[in-house]
């Protein structure tokens, strides 16, 4: 006998609830900083403090052992996350220190209803373990659409897909001062605006960062 219950999104009135903490802006370094006392104050770490507490002190330059360091953390991050996400519409990349998780709508969501999917609770749950284990970062969740002629529409379905994902989170152990939470519409495509590009053009990215 199956014990498994499936996800469904808490009511919409209560999101705020479970996102409290979170940013509603773009996670630009200049955010991130005037972010970080709160922060900090939720408990967060940051990922100096976080490496150093497990690590040998390093001889020569303060700044490239610094940075070489906080590769390595970002680098074992986006392993972990690459092996555990091997799965159709989901990517993980590298840009700089920079991870980035591309999670196709479809691989996510039902598909005809605006809700976390089965395949995709074991998905966003299999990352926030992986986001518990590397907590001194910040978090990017990014949504977007494919093309619409309405662009508040637009808007409004891909912050709704952010917002999602983010209370997925927040109800699953993540700090949720570590979010930033933005629906960007039809902006950025990845693919062309065919019928199969317009399925992974509907997509959350989570643009993870380590956190200074």
């Amino acid at each position: 006998m199956c014990g498994c219950v499936a996800y469904h999104s808490p009511a919409r009135e209560t999101w705020s609830q479970y996102l409290y903490g979170a940013s509603f802006s773009d996670m630009t370094e200049m955010a991130r900083v005037a972010k970080r006392p709160v922060y900090l104050g939720a408990g967060g770490k940051l990922v100096l403090d976080e490496i150093k507490q497990n690590t040998v002190a390093q001889y020569g330059d303060k700044n490239a052992n610094d940075n070489a360091l906080i590769m390595q953390y970002m680098t074992k991050l986006e392993y972990e996350l690459y092996d555990a996400l091997r799965k159709p519409g989901i990517s993980v990349q590298r840009a700089g220190t920079d991870v980035v998780v591309i999670l196709v709508r479809d691989a996510i969501m039902e598909l005809n209803v605006p809700d976390i999917s089965y395949t995709g609770d074991d998905t966003l749950n299999t990352i926030s373990k992986i986001l518990k284990k590397y907590n001194a970062t910040f978090v990017e969740i990014a949504g977007y659409t494919d093309a619409m002629r309405d662009t508040n529409a637009a808007h409004s379905l891909s912050q709704d897909m952010a917002k999602r994902v983010g209370v997925y989170m927040g109800q699953h152990g993540i700090n949720t001062t570590r979010m930033f939470i933005v629906g960007r519409g039809a902006a950025r495509p990845i693919a062309a605006q065919d019928d199969i590009g317009r399925l992974t053009n509907r997509r959350v990215e989570l643009r993870i960062v380590p956190a200074r």
